[in-house]
């Protein structure tokens, strides 16, 4: 499960408390891949039971202990292994291709409403793509590497050159029905 390797890599960073790995996944692969807080406890405690993490309680006086995870040797070197072998191809799942799939169910009008609703998301992505590098720099301060950096980045540029590709194709898509190409039924 790759949110596993996503906490290994921050934690082979930096040690984190399960709240800081939150805001560290938000403000840097929040365009590929998300979890929710339950999700990252779970995936900490697992680790922890495996031996590719530990964990170290902070005392604090004004708020209950800070549990702060740290990446193991062990750890570490599943890491390595999982990023050395081959890429996990995630399954082709697609909601909104399922809808365009039935969607000749829809009227025109329907049809029209629903593609300027994906662009208009699309576009709204976009924009938050456009702010991960400020909210990376954030991150990046805990990280000296500027090779990591560029890896990361290398990533955001995948994530716009998919939503701009998915942008044009909903805007070519409105476009023949503003031509009215749609064969009736």
């Amino acid at each position: 499960m790759a949110i596993e390797y996503a906490i290994l890599g921050f934690l082979n960073y930096h040690p984190y408390s399960g709240y800081d790995l939150k805001k560290v996944l938000d403000a840097s692969v929040r365009h590929f891949w998300s979890a929710d807080q339950s999700q990252i406890y779970r995936t900490l405690a697992r680790l922890t039971e495996q031996g590719s993490v530990s964990m170290e309680k902070v005392e604090q006086t004004d708020r209950p202990d800070r549990k702060v995870y740290s990446i193991t040797p062990n750890g570490q070197a599943a890491l390595i292994a999982w990023l050395a072998g081959p890429p996990p191809l995630s399954g082709m799942h697609s909601g909104a291709m399922v809808q365009v799939f039935f969607m000749g169910e829809l009227t025109d009008e329907q049809i029209l409403r629903q593609f300027e609703g994906y662009a208009q998301i699309m576009r709204g992505v976009l924009a938050q793509y456009e702010q991960v590098p400020t909210q990376v720099e954030e991150v990046y301060s805990d990280v000296r590497s500027p090779r990591d950096r560029f890896f990361w980045l290398l990533t955001l540029d995948n994530g716009i050159r998919n939503m701009r590709a998915n942008l044009q194709w909903a805007e070519a898509a409105i476009e023949r029905f503003r031509r009215h190409e749609i064969p009736t039924k």
